[in-house]
């Protein structure tokens, strides 16, 4: 395991400056203390700031929340990662196995999450002895410790099911080897930490990025959703995973006992009580808002107060709970380029599929289906408005190109198809225009989408940034936020029968993103759920859990990638627009759903859980496999 450190922690390593990297209401104070990189434990513990430093340097671990290059949304039906030897494929075409460990994002890789509980570990071990005055500082340091540890245990649980717990740091020479603990134990560790980290955290002042009370709330409000979930009841599990029926350590990533109705009491309760301590954005509405507002709103929540955009309502951060923040001094560029067209000299990172893209509902609030003629003719008209917040498509509106490609696109609209340029080759055949957002575009062809489509949610729309060429990120990522509870506590509420509840929950968030109601029950008001969580949560690294805890994993990883292609043809007597432009009154669109060969997905049950790397299996002879590796 990597639980194993060769450095005792009497000597421990303060970057007190990465605080100012993570977290945009750092106190600057212990800065200007010892300028030194290793500081002893007793100078550390014996002062406020420096031991403030060491806990700002455990949530380090967080990384860019979910804003790394390849991001979880390429493990599931939202995504696909563009750019192949990543080691995506091995998980999504299910070679995944302990001695060939696919792409593990750092925000939960097992040794990464285990040398971040260690750090925790540290500062819970020495905090309550610190010799520092301020009482109320070490009682806040220490509730966040215990919220960070909790949290690092809830990413290992999701992924990996029950594991080692480690209550304490190791020192050197001593016996590292720790069984795994059941689901069940681990569960409840984590809820005593995050039930000391509510008693601690109680009434003290905390910044953006920082654990709080409420944070905690809700982290466990979450966790207890997971645990009430069938993907953890063993005899459902069982029922729906034949590789799971054979598995004689069941426990280990299952309940084998228990109420499971009154866990999902206990989840219900749990996130009412978050909505209860707070409130969200524009949830209290009574009718559907204008689709153009309900846009707006989409996309305002997603930039969560971190967009100087016309337009862009600063207020959406009200939906954050806990966030990955930024602060000025924080210099990497991020989602953008990433992820945006290459004809912007962006990188098309994790590119929306069709899958996704096709359960946009239409405004009515009926299916889009491309075997509907009006629609597959006009596939990007009339969609729930959030549709538009979420994905860029062939002919939408989106930023000023860079200087030198303005010139060829002096509109800012997305060109992902082949566009009719009014002349033919010597055997009469239409010569077409490569969009420049495409992999035959004159910019960087390499890094166009394979699907057609970008994703647009966390992308900053204002236009005086250019993502390739800036390196200011502002936008937080979202850990945590108040629709996810709202979403937890309809869950909930069906489970237990609850439906009145549930769809009056349901649509308010149909209201705020210009929705008509719902009025199914059932199955289908679970359907309808279900999808909504889908979209509203698109991308924030839901999708790979909730498939698995519904038990659906199959019917949504193994189903083939699509994406579309678009041509547009002049019509009699239009002449082709040089630069080209977006114009149905001159072309004649047609958009073809494709398959991209790029990956053979598919699904194996084992695929429920991550294997444990072969290095952790050598390194402590007590670890036990999850099934099927």
């Amino acid at each position: 395991m990597s639980i194993l450190y060769t450095t005792g922690y009497r000597l421990l390593t303060v970057v007190a400056a990465s605080c100012v990297l993570l977290f945009s209401a750092c106190n600057d104070d212990f800065l200007n203390t010892e300028p030194l990189n290793s500081i002893s434990s007793q100078a550390t513990w014996g002062d406020g700031p420096l031991s403030e430093a060491f806990v700002f340097n455990v949530y380090a671990f967080l990384g860019r929340g979910g804003f790394d290059e390849q991001m979880l949304a390429s493990l599931t039906d939202e995504a696909l990662f563009t750019h192949p030897g990543r080691r995506i494929d091995i998980f999504n075409e299910g070679n995944e196995a302990p001695d060939n460990i696919a792409w593990t994002n750092y925000t939960y890789n097992y040794g990464n999450m285990y040398s971040a509980i260690r750090q925790a570990n540290i500062a819970l071990q020495e905090l309550p002895t610190s010799t520092f005055q301020d009482d109320n500082l070490r009682d806040r340091l220490m509730g966040e410790a215990h919220f960070l540890r909790a949290y690092y245990y809830h990413q290992l649980a999701r992924f990996y099911g029950g594991v080692p717990i480690i209550r304490e740091p190791y020192g050197l020479n001593e016996d590292y080897s720790i069984a795994r603990s059941s689901w069940e134990e681990t569960v409840n560790f984590i809820l005593e930490d995050l039930d000391q980290a509510m008693t601690l955290l109680e009434g003290k002042a905390t910044a953006r990025g920082r654990a709080s009370t409420l944070s905690a709330m809700a982290l466990k409000a979450r966790v207890l959703l997971y645990a009430a979930s069938d993907q953890y009841n063993a005899e459902k599990l069982r029922a729906a995973a034949p590789a799971m029926a054979n598995y004689s350590d069941i426990g280990l990533v299952a309940y084998t006992s228990g109420d499971q109705q009154a866990r999902w009491r206990a989840a219900r309760d749990a996130a009412l009580a978050v909505m209860d301590a707070t409130n969200g954005y524009k949830l209290d509405l009574t009718a559907p808002v204008s689709p153009e507002e309900g846009t707006l709103n989409t996309v305002s929540i997603a930039m969560g107060g971190g967009s100087a955009a016309p337009g862009v309502d600063a207020l959406g951060a009200s939906e954050l709970i806990f966030e990955r923040s930024v602060a000025s001094t924080y210099n990497e560029t991020l989602f953008g380029m990433f992820n945006g067209p290459n004809g912007y000299h962006n990188w098309a990172g994790n590119t929306p599929i069709g899958a996704l893209v096709d359960d946009f509902e239409m405004m009515d609030g009926t299916p889009f289906d491309w075997d509907d003629e009006e629609q597959a003719t006009n596939p990007y008209e009339n969609r729930d408005p959030r549709f538009y917040a979420n994905i860029l498509y062939d002919g939408a509106e989106w930023k000023p190109r860079p200087a030198d490609v303005a010139g060829r696109d002096p509109y800012g609209e997305i060109q992902t198809g082949a566009y009719d340029s009014g002349n033919q080759n010597d055997a009469g055949e239409t010569i077409y225009i490569a969009g420049l957002d495409t992999r035959e575009s004159s910019v960087e062809d390499w890094n166009g989408s394979r699907t057609h489509y970008y994703t647009r949610k966390f992308a900053n729309p204002d236009p005086a940034i250019l993502d390739n060429l800036s390196s200011f990120n502002t936008v937080p990522w979202p850990f945590i936020r108040y629709t996810e509870m709202v979403l937890n506590y309809i869950e909930a509420s069906m489970e237990l029968g609850e439906e009145d509840e549930a769809r009056a929950w349901l649509n308010r968030i149909r209201y705020r993103a210009g929705m008509p109601e719902i009025t199914e029950t059932g199955d289908d008001l679970m359907d309808r759920y279900r999808n909504e969580r889908r979209l509203e949560l698109a991308f924030e690294e839901h999708r790979y859990h909730d498939v698995r805890r519904w038990l659906i994993a199959e019917e949504t990883q193994g189903r083939p990638l699509r994406g579309v292609d678009v041509t547009a043809d002049l019509l009699p007597g239009k002449t082709a627009h040089e630069p080209y432009y977006y114009d149905p009154e001159t072309y004649e669109y047609t958009y073809r759903p494709v398959n991209v060969p790029e990956e053979n997905r598919m699904w194996n049950d084992k695929m429920f859980y991550r294997p444990i790397p072969r290095g952790e299996i050598n390194r402590n002879e007590l670890l036990i496999q999850n099934p099927g590796y």
